[in-house]
Order: structure tokens, then C-alpha cells, then sequence
């Protein structure tokens, strides 16, 4: 769906003026460092932003908001939330057919179906971010027009792959009907890493990614390794410092992590991912570069390269870290993970109504 600015507005939010984060060059003076004289990344940081991954087709290559455009976007998130988290009247009548999304009604997913979210449930930050004095458009700087190269002719083949994932849910078995060998719903392995509670790709990375909620990252370090602890779903990246690699055969989730010092920026090199069919953003030939540098005492900007096959070019993209005083809690996911047996249970209770 192409998003016109007015819609633009509304889908990323007001508090680009209310509450931004100016924050400017690099000046690491002040940033805590260890004993050995390095930046002390240790601490929990709240990624949370409203900025967009990606810029909306119609601002091109504009990468920055004038004050003006931002003053437009101020009151959309407040009074958004304000009027979701209203009591709801109890002599309502049922809800529409696929549910109402909080913050994009027109868009099908997990805001606007059966069993989305309303605003309580939901973290989107209170801001948009400011990098070098100016109000970005994106987190994607690189393609210039903020947005991802096209796909290769692989990244073709596995967005046709994933097709049956992205399938709105109709109520009714209807991958019978499309002719496919196997259905979305026949192996548990053909489900995503995310709803079988192994891996949240965006929000674990690398690189990693502001979500719709657990946006925490805890990181740990000593001189020889840095964990990344990432709120969601309990993943840990261990990046050796200065480490070799394992054999070429070996492939994690994650990828394998390589750290080092360029100055006082931690630059993580990441390769060696793991596929998987359940989890179709995942090439064996993906690389990453990630780029960790202290803005001041508070804030880190995260840099990262992504080199995918899936594209015809690599994609770079910038943002904020700024530390939080929050805490980092367990996330447990499904205890049990009752959810993966239920979906199940429905597919068969389906493909038993048609027959």
C-alpha cells in the first residue's frame, strides 16, 4: 500500500517535537570507559522510536523533516493512546469482522486482526530521534532514497516461498484449495523462529531493530566478550573480541559475532547465519557489520551494513541508543508453548470442516 504523507503522519506519530532526542557528533569524553581506557558499553538501553525503518515512497530522498512537517505530526500518538486507553463501554456490541488495529485500521497484521493489540499492550517509544541535529525520516540511510535495494533474483524466490505466511487468515483451510504441496500448517518447522519461541530476528539481530514492544537491549562486557541481551525472545549475542572463526560448516541463528576496537567504536562483523524454513529473511550468504560508538555519557549510535543476497545491493541504516533505567525482565514467551499445539489443533479442525 503506498502511503501518502497525511497517512505517513499519522502511522509514525506526533512526538517527533514533543519529546525528540537531539542528539549531535560524536563527543565521547564523557562516556564511562573500563579500567583498560575502552567506552563501557555495559547498561540497558530503550531502542523504542517512532521513526520508520524505511521512508514512505513520496519523501524520496528527503532524509530529514523540516519543523514545520514535524509540528504537523505532534498530536497524532498522544491523542491516539489517549483515546485507546478510554474504558470501553460495557453495553458494547461485538467488534467488526478481523478486529480493529488501535493505530492502523486499514492495515491487516497483528494491530488490526483477530487477536491484535490495543494500545496497552503496546511500546512505540515517545519519540521520534534526532541524529546530527536533524529529525530523520528513516532508520535506513543507504539507498538515499531511505528504502531497500530491489531484491535479487533470490530475494524473489523466497518472497514466493514465504507467500503461504503472509496469508490473511480467512476462517477457512484455503492452503487446500492453492494447490500446494505443503501447507503452512503441516510441519512445525515451517513456522516462524519467533512463534515457536526460538528467535525475534528484528529485535535480536543482528542488525537489530525498534519493534512494537520489548525494545530493551542489556549489554554485558569484559575485555575478551560482549553480550547483547535482547528483551525479546530471551537471545543472547556473544561477540568474541578479536576471536577466530568456527569452520565454515558451523551456522547459528545469530550468526557468529567478531568484534573489535577501531578507536573508541566496537565494530561486530557477523556472518555464518543459519537458514531456516520457517524464518525466510535468513540467508546463509547474509553479512553484517555493526558499528557501536558513544554520542555522550547516555547514548550510543548503532551503526550497521547489511550484506544479503536477498538484495541486489547491501542497505545501511542508523539510530540511537539511549540508556534506560528499566529493567530487564525474563520474557517467557508461550509457557509450554501451548500456542503451537492450538494452531495446529485449528488447521486440522479446519481441513476437517471442508471435507
Amino acid at each position: 500500500m503506498r502511503l501518502t504523507f497525511q497517512t505517513f503522519a499519522r502511522v509514525v506519530g506526533a512526538a517527533l517535537v514533543i519529546s525528540a532526542q537531539a542528539l549531535g557528533p560524536a563527543a565521547a569524553d564523557d562516556f564511562p570507559r573500563t579500567a583498560t581506557g575502552r567506552p563501557d558499553l555495559s547498561g540497558t538501553y530503550d531502542i523504542a522510536t517512532l521513526t520508520p525503518l524505511v521512508r514512505p515512497v513520496e519523501l524520496a530522498e528527503r532524509s530529514a523533516y523540516s519543523a514545520e512537517e514535524a509540528g504537523e505530526l505532534v498530536g497524532y500518538w498522544k491523542e491516539k493512546f489517549e483515546s485507546d486507553n478510554v474504558p470501553s463501554d460495557p453495553d458494547r456490541g461485538a467488534p467488526p469482522k478481523g478486529g480493529i488495529g488501535f493505530y492502523i485500521p486499514e492495515l491487516e497484521g497483528a494491530a488490526g486482526a483477530v487477536g491484535g493489540y490495543n494500545a496497552f499492550f503496546v511500546d512505540l517509544g515517545e519519540n521520534t530521534f534526532q541524529l546530527d541535529g536533524k529529525y530523520r525520516t528513516s532508520i535506513v540511510t543507504d539507498p538515499s532514497d531511505g528504502r531497500f535495494p530491489p531484491l535479487s533474483p533470490l530475494g524473489e524466490e523466497i518472497q514466493a516461498r514465504g507467500a503461504p505466511f503472509r496469508h490473511a487468515n480467512t476462517g477457512t483451510a484455503w492452503w487446500l484449495e492453492s494447490g500446494l504441496a505443503t501447507g503452512p500448517y503441516d510441519d512445525i518447522e515451517l513456522r516462524p523462529l519467533a512463534e515457536r519461541c526460538i528467535l525475534s530476528r528484528n529485535r535480536s539481530g543482528p542488525p537489530a531493530l525498534p519493534a512494537l514492544y520489548n525494545n530493551l537491549k542489556t549489554i554485558v562486557q569484559t575485555e575478551d566478550h560482549v553480550v547483547v541481551l535482547a528483551e525479546q525472545m530471551h537471545d543472547a549475542r556473544i561477540i568474541r573480541m578479536n576471536g577466530d572463526r568456527p569452520p565454515g560448516n558451523v551456522a547459528k541463528w545469530m550468526g557468529d559475532s567478531v568484534g573489535r576496537w577501531e578507536g573508541d567504536s566496537l565494530v561486530v562483523e557477523t556472518s555464518q547465519f543459519r537458514e531456516s524454513s520457517g524464518d525466510l529473511r535468513t540467508t546463509a550468504g547474509l553479512r553484517v557489520v555493526e558499528r557501536f560508538s558513544p554520542i555522550d555519557s547516555d547514548t550510543l549510535r548503532y551503526q550497521f551494513t547489511v550484506d544479503d543476497p536477498r538484495y541486489t545491493a547491501p542497505w545501511t541504516g542508523e539510530y540511537p541508543w539511549p540508556r534506560t533505567d528499566g529493567r530487564l525482565y525474563e520474557y517467557a514467551c508461550h509457557e509450554g508453548n501451548y500456542a503451537m499445539g492450538n494452531i495446529k489443533r485449528g488447521a486440522r479442525m479446519l481441513e476437517a470442516d471442508r471435507e
